[in-house]
C-alpha cells in the first residue's frame, strides 16, 4: 500500500488575501489565529458525502519567497523519504524540520522541479 496525501499548502506574498480568495471561492473555514497567520483549513466540513478529502494550510510566504503550492505525503521517516528522493533524482529543498507543536516536515524538488512534502506526524 502506498503512502496518503495528508495535507496540501498554498503560501505567498499576501496569506491573508489568499485565504479570503480560497474561503470566498470553495466555502473553507480558515483559522488563522495564530503566531504565524497560517490558516489551518480542516478536513472535517471539507469532504465528499464519502468522506473523501484533506485538510491543509494557506498562509504567508517568508521573506524573499514568492510562495509555492504543494501537497504533503505521510512517511514515517523524514529524512529517510528526502534522500530517497535526492537518490531518485530529486533535491532537497529544506529539512528535516520539527514545526512548533506540529509535525516534522521536510520538502523537495522532483526532478522536473515540482515542490513536494513529506510529514511525519509527532506522537500523541
Amino acid at each position: 500500500m502506498g503512502q496518503p496525501v495528508v495535507h496540501f499548502e498554498v503560501i505567498g506574498k499576501d496569506g491573508a488575501k489568499l485565504q479570503g480568495f480560497y474561503s470566498d471561492l470553495f466555502g473553507w473555514e480558515i483559522d488563522a489565529n495564530n503566531p504565524m497567520n497560517y490558516g489551518m483549513v480542516q478536513r472535517d466540513g471539507n469532504t465528499t458525502d464519502d468522506g473523501l478529502g484533506i485538510g491543509g494550510g494557506i498562509g504567508p510566504a517568508q521573506e524573499g519567497s514568492d510562495g509555492w503550492v504543494t501537497f504533503y505525503v505521510a512517511t514515517d521517516d523524514v529524512e529517510g523519504s528526502l534522500t530517497k528522493a535526492e537518490s531518485l533524482g530529486g533535491s532537497r529543498v529544506m529539512g528535516p524540520m520539527e514545526v512548533p507543536e506540529g509535525p516534522e516536515i521536510g520538502l523537495f524538488n522532483d526532478p522536473e522541479g515540482h515542490l513536494v512534502g513529506v510529514v511525519k506526524m509527532r506522537d500523541a
